[in-house]
């Protein structure tokens, strides 16, 4: 897809620009099911979009790359992209002068202070994401789970250099191991001189003469990782907690970055959650919600008694302080609201409905008072 026919990324998950990364991952989950292959077979325009929506995806995911996809468009995201270089017309970014740590190296000895190129310089290593199954009530109160990741770590045979073993990456002869060198450019305003990537040794500053057999000279493989990881208590659906420093090992001797774990909550029979708080509904027979009752309510914490006021109506709610999720980081807990249902008495025996037919017939217009008021509003029609 040529770069000016792209649409934004945003606009491709449907996102704004200041999303949440548990909103990206939502929004590309629901983006990713409606267009799956699988769903549309033969669909050239579904296939189409699916591969936009996955393109989007790892943009986005990635922290590093939405940051330069956020400062500088697509170009931020290129592989070959050099912030600030020169183009093909020999005028770079900063209004066509080039990369300012370049033109200005020979005078001040650059901004970076020489060394090494920013191919060859340590960074961090990706993000791995993880989703997680969890109940209801590990939700709430937490839990620990062993899961098995995918990630990539440095080559167990060569220890990352990328080497057959017995021997060593040689220090790159053409840019002396800093993996950039100059290039003098004429141009309408002079010579400039721009740092780019070493083209022997590609910028990594080092040349692997016998590749290693298990990681094919790369240093790198794809390897499973049992771990245990602690799910916070109030944890809600489709939120995600970090695990510091367990995600793809770093390049150069960077640190690896994080697994983000992110939970999906499976419904639970009784219980709902909005936020901290936990609501139910609890049936009661007309005979309690008339005359009142003492009855078990469920909760997060087992069974308690709560005494039903004498007529009461169905879709009254009442509370119980306490009895909700946590609030994550704090010991504190959100309330649990019960709303009641009178739930009308069905297939009844002959006898029981002559008892209902006295009963209704004893009862005064007081004894309904929502009848009564209805009844009144329709004369007054």
């Amino acid at each position: 897809m040529a770069e000016q026919n792209k649409r934004d990324y945003y606009e491709v998950l449907g996102v704004e620009k200041n999303a949440s990364d548990a909103e990206i991952k939502k929004a590309y989950r629901k983006m990713a099911q409606k267009y799956h292959p699988d769903i549309h077979p033969g669909d050239a325009e579904a296939e189409a979009k699916f591969k936009e929506v996955n393109e989007a995806n790892e943009v986005l995911s990635d922290a590093d790359k939405r940051a330069r996809y956020d400062q500088y468009g697509f170009a931020g995201v290129d592989p070959n992209f050099n912030p600030g270089g020169f183009n093909g017309d020999g005028f770079g970014g900063f209004g066509g002068f080039g990369d300012l740590g370049d033109i200005f190296g020979d005078f001040f000895g650059g901004f970076g202070g020489g060394g090494r190129s920013r191919q060859n310089a340590p960074m961090k290593g990706q993000n791995v994401g993880y989703d997680l199954d969890i109940t209801f009530e590990e939700a709430a109160f937490g839990c620990e789970k062993d899961i098995q990741v995918s990630h990539i770590e440095n080559c167990p045979t060569c220890g990352g250099n990328g080497c057959k073993a017995g021997t060593q990456p040689e220090t790159c002869d053409h840019c002396r191991g800093t993996g950039s060198v100059r290039i003098t450019r004429q141009t309408a305003f002079g010579a400039f001189q721009q740092t780019s990537p070493c083209p022997k040794c590609g910028g990594n500053g080092k040349i692997i003469r016998e590749a290693c057999a298990t990681c094919k000279g790369k240093g790198k493989v794809r390897k499973n990782k049992k771990l245990r990881v602690s799910v916070p208590a109030g944890i809600d659906h489709e939120q995600s907690f970090r695990v510091r420093g367990e995600g793809n090992v770093g390049q150069n001797g960077g640190p690896s970055g994080d697994l983000l774990v992110t939970v999906n909550i499976r419904p639970h029979a009784i219980f709902r959650r909005e936020g901290s708080t936990v609501l139910c509904e609890m049936p009661i027979t007309f005979a309690q919600a008339a005359l009142g009752a003492e009855i078990e309510v469920p909760t997060l914490d087992g069974k308690v008694r709560y005494t039903v006021p004498e007529g009461t109506q169905t879709g009254t709610t009442f509370r119980l302080k306490g009895k909700g999720i946590p609030y994550v980081g704090y010991k504190n807990r959100g309330d649990q609201y019960v709303t009641v249902v009178v739930e009308t008495p069905t297939k009844l025996t002959k006898e029981q409905k002559e008892l209902l037919k006295k009963f209704s017939s004893a009862l005064s217009e007081d004894g309904h008072p929502k009848k009564k008021s209805f009844l009144d509003k329709l004369k007054n029609m």
